[in-house]
């Protein structure tokens, strides 16, 4: 275990050469799950007038101090102001005009009453005629339902700062305030190259021998998910000049990151380690995991490269510990990665790496407890769409006994879990 290096040393030395990428302009609503790169301030009000937020009549608050249901105060109906007009006249004292949510209120009006405190009835969506007077029955205080002219933002404030995270709500105010183009940090262009004879496509039909490339595509779904964008070149046979072509043609994609899976154990290395070195250099191999220990990171026409494991439990594992955190770096993005404690609840045995161990959570009324999901091979990929999350055992520990509480990185949101 001393020649291999340690997890959080490895992951320090990959992210102290990551640079993160430039800005990009994009319409807004591909902004989404984003980083926005510049600061956006609002060119006018919101709302840009005062405004009803309910269905019902503009009055002056002052002419119905005294309404209720025993005396309810009649006002004369002078006007209708559909959403989407512009009043046409003055409210004065004993007037009303009917007014439907989000319409500008007429001048001299400043409050709204709504239509359940009347005796007035439409049919929404209807061409009802408009009554000559109301009755209502309760009083309201000035300012009651009306949205002020710039009651969320004021013209020339700074709504969303450089920096931030594009979310729905987000994507909302640009669009109220009429931004339609917006700079983002640019999503990072990552390269994935399988290698291996016995991998086939998955149309393909299997031969003896022969297994689906399932890699290629589970790391394009994390890179997906990742906010990346995943190219994925054709698989290289474990052959000399067919690893080089497909080195060659990821390059060309003009990535920002390059991943390949298999070919980085004893043996199968040397063929990919070889057109490394003409290409670039690896700057560190082997890491004290368990699963993924020969794990590569290193550069490849200058373009940051990570050699994966070829079992798909390992690639998924290494993946989440080494290159998740480096696509978060490269597009300026938080790890909003949870983690949480558990008391396992069956004796764990350990070879002294840390150890990543699937897990099922379990919430009972002291806590959380782990179980693992069943076999650790790290051929099993179905042990990894069981897992609730990862349970970490340190370095250097060989046993732990049941009850003992270990950190968890959840692999699903907290809601989904019992």
């Amino acid at each position: 275990m001393r020649n291999l290096l340690n997890v959080d040393e490895a992951l320090k030395q990959i992210l102290a050469v990551i640079s993160p990428l430039g800005s990009e302009e994009v319409d807004f609503l591909a902004a989404l799950g984003r980083v926005i790169a510049e600061d956006v301030a609002a060119n006018g009000n919101l709302p840009p007038f005062p405004n009803s937020s309910m269905d019902g009549f503009a009055i002056q608050a002052s002419d119905i101090n005294h309404a209720n249901e025993q005396q309810p105060i009649e006002l004369r109906v002078v006007m209708d102001i559909p959403a989407g007009t512009q009043p046409q006249k003055r409210i004065q004292p004993g007037e009303a005009a009917r007014i439907m949510t989000g319409a500008p209120l007429p001048e001299g009006a400043d409050a709204v009453i709504p239509v359940e405190d009347t005796n007035a009835q439409w049919t929404p969506g209807s061409d009802d005629p408009l009554s000559q007077s109301i009755l209502i029955n309760r009083s309201v205080k000035s300012g009651d339902y009306v949205r002020l002219a710039g009651e969320d933002i004021r013209k020339g404030e700074k709504i969303i700062s450089r920096g931030a995270l594009i979310r729905p709500a987000e994507i909302g105010l640009l669009a109220a305030v009429g931004k339609n183009r917006v700079n983002v940090i640019r999503q990072p262009r990552v390269a994935i190259i399988s290698t291996g004879d016995e991998l086939v496509d998955v149309s393909e039909e299997l031969t003896p021998g022969k297994i689906r490339d399932s890699n290629s595509y589970t790391l394009a779904a994390l890179v997906l998910a990742n906010g990346a964008i995943p190219i994925r070149i054709p698989k290289a046979l474990d052959k000399l000049d067919d690893v080089r072509q497909r080195f060659q043609e990821a390059l060309a994609q003009k990535p920002d990151l390059i991943i390949s899976s298999a070919g980085v154990s004893v043996g199968a290395f040397d063929v990919v380690r070889t057109v490394i070195d003409e290409l670039g250099k690896v700057d560190f191999w082997r890491i004290n995991l368990r699963p993924g220990k020969p794990l590569a990171f290193g550069h490849v026409g200058g373009i940051p490269f990570f050699g994966l494991p070829g079992n798909p439990v390992s690639a998924m594992v290494t993946f989440d510990v080494f290159v998740r955190p480096t696509l978060l770096k490269l597009s300026q993005r938080l790890d909003q990665a949870v983690m949480i404690e558990a008391a396992v609840t069956e004796d764990m045995h350990s070879d002294g790496r840390r150890s990543y161990i699937r897990v099922k959570l379990k919430r009972e009324a002291d806590g959380w407890t782990a179980r693992t999901t069943g076999t650790q091979s790290s051929g099993a990929l179905s042990s990894m769409m069981l897992a609730d999350g990862l349970m970490i055992i340190p370095e250097d520990v060989k046993f732990l006994p049941a009850g003992t509480k270990l950190s968890i990185r959840l692999l699903r949101d907290l809601h989904e879990l019992n």
